[in-house]
């Protein structure tokens, strides 16, 4: 099976990834089929201060309950309100419509994660 993965974005290998041109962030398109049909979504608040690969969220499918880390460090300045109401947007869109939150955020943390090429060997 082939995964879509987006070429201007960086990936955590826990299959998150962050748009760096607008700090937007979400799960990748294997995540969201690994997890099945997304029932729910718990995210953090506007304001919130996260940690590099500390606890973001959570996005529990019919399958699992799973964590969401947030791959660099930052400030909440947005939240996906969509997912309160259609939290299979997440599975549907996942680079889209499913995002889940938007981060101020050091672009020296995108050092630390895989391109789009290093990810898509991973999830091969």
């Amino acid at each position: 099976m082939s995964f879509d993965v987006p070429q201007d974005l960086y990936y955590l290998e826990s299959h998150e990834w962050i748009d760096p041109d607008t700090g937007r962030v979400g799960i990748s398109d294997f995540a969201q089929d690994e997890l099945g049909d997304v029932v729910f979504v718990e995210l953090p608040a506007v304001g919130d201060d996260l940690q590099q690969e500390a606890e973001l969220g959570v996005v529990e499918s019919i399958k699992a309950v799973s964590d969401i880390y947030a791959p660099v460090s930052g400030e909440v300045t947005d939240v996906n309100d969509a997912l309160e109401d259609q939290p299979e947007l997440v599975n549907d869109d996942p680079f889209g419509d499913g995002w889940l939150v938007e981060l101020d955020f050091d672009e020296s943390d995108l050092d630390e994660l895989l391109d789009a090429d290093e990810y898509a060997e991973q999830i091969a």
